[in-house]
């Protein structure tokens, strides 16, 4: 009897485990905007990175440096902190900004932190391993001009089912030589949630 009624117990577990909610998974295009938890998200990181680089590059620093060097200016893009209470990637945010300095063909962008000693690491290895003629030379790598770096910060406002969060993203471009801030940017993104 007590068998029958452990099978029986067993039996029923194992259907109504079956019956939960399903999961759908689809491909949808990457542009596509995609909100679903009202944290910040891929969509805010790529329009922010535009809007402030396009800001970035049409201000008076980039004009006169050309003018003062006969060059474009060359930037790396340093570290940007992220201050929200959310886990936020930074490295998607600063991959954003650098594609859209380089896709704007008006600067240059050379590798920072780790990606840089990556390079200097395949150039190490290339002078025992790679013959003479195809071997990179140390000591040419080119410095940059100016440093961007900044912060993300967030503000949240919540009463019962409704939150407000702000996003504020303040970037800075700084002369190498002198130290001299060029640039100062600031953006904000406001998303209303109901529950």
């Amino acid at each position: 009897m007590k068998k029958l009624f452990l099978a029986s117990g067993i039996a029923a577990l194992l259907v109504f485990s079956n019956c939960g909610p399903s999961r759908k998974v689809e491909r949808i295009d990457p542009n596509t905007v995609t909100d679903i938890s009202g944290r910040w998200n891929d969509t805010d990181s790529k329009l922010v990175a535009e809007e402030m680089i396009k800001d970035v590059l049409d201000r008076p620093w980039r004009t006169n440096f050309e003018m003062k060097n006969s060059k474009r200016p060359t930037v790396i893009v340093g570290q940007i902190r992220n201050k929200t209470t959310e886990h936020i990637d930074a490295g998607l945010f600063i991959k954003n900004i650098e594609k859209a300095f380089i896709n704007s063909g008006t600067v240059s962008v050379v590798q920072s932190g780790e990606e840089r000693n990556e390079v200097r690491d395949e150039r190490s290895d290339q002078q025992t391993f790679s013959s003479e003629e195809t071997r990179k030379k140390w000591g040419k790598e080119k410095g940059a001009d100016f440093m961007l770096n900044g912060v993300m910060m967030s503000v949240t406002d919540q009463y019962k089912n409704q939150k407000t969060v702000k996003y504020q993203i303040n970037l800075e471009l700084t002369d190498l030589e002198t130290n001299e801030k060029v640039w100062i940017g600031e953006k904000e993104i406001k998303k209303f949630i109901k529950n």
